[in-house]
């Protein structure tokens, strides 16, 4: 039987300003505290898609702002260590970011510095494009997905996983159920979105799907 051809998806980010700047650390706990999951998702794991080579030291743009604007090394390097793909889910991160604020701020001094720049809280709509590429087979799926708009990693692995509720991501589901495949998808599914860049991200899937085709190193 001829398997559903996986149909690749690249994306486009339109993005919204939304209230209220933040012109320091308690301004932002406070603002975070109430924003909107697609903000705090945009100003998380969206920024792999805004910035095509992720800085490892920061990979959120709170601890970018923090570390840049406010100077502080220490919070900056608090909030980078919250990982939005570890946490479970936006509430979890949610809690996770404002508990460390919350702690910094209980400590800290009386006179906080300020920003010169405020942070400017955004809210991404991700508008999905299709590719022109379709596989029908393990090996067209990887050679289509080696040649891909790298938004097509985006849309697949992390906006499925962790904004449309596709657990394990697109590109395992379909290894199972269009496939057969469910050991190719379980290894795909273990690969940590996490990964400093979507460039990055491709290779670790590539790497998999060579290992399956027996054309790894």
């Amino acid at each position: 039987m001829t398997p559903i051809p996986f149909v690749f998806h690249g994306c486009l980010a339109v993005q919204e300003l939304v209230g209220p700047e933040a012109g320091d650390a308690r301004a932002l706990l406070e603002a975070l505290a109430h924003a909107s999951d697609e903000t705090l998702f945009t100003h998380t794991a969206g920024t792999m898609l805004r910035r095509p080579v992720q800085a490892d030291v920061y990979p959120n743009d709170f601890a970018m702002w923090v570390a840049t604007e406010l100077g502080d090394r220490t919070l900056a390097e608090r909030l980078a260590m919250v990982d939005v793909f570890d946490a479970g889910s936006l509430d979890a991160l949610r809690a996770n970011l404002v508990a460390v604020l919350e702690e910094h701020l209980h400590r800290g001094p009386a006179a906080a510095p300020v920003a010169a720049e405020p942070f400017v809280f955004l809210r991404t709509h991700v508008v999905p494009v299709p590719l022109g590429v379709a596989a029908r087979s393990l090996r067209e799926f990887r050679d289509g997905l080696a040649e891909v708009h790298a938004s097509a990693l985006f849309y697949h692995v992390v906006e499925a996983r962790y904004r449309l509720g596709r657990d394990r991501g697109d590109f395992a589901d379909w290894a199972e159920h269009g496939l057969g495949r469910p050991d190719l998808a379980a290894r795909l599914a273990r690969i940590d979105a996490h990964v400093g860049s979507l460039e990055r991200l491709r290779d670790r899937c590539l790497t998999v799907l060579d290992d399956a085709l027996g054309t790894g190193s």
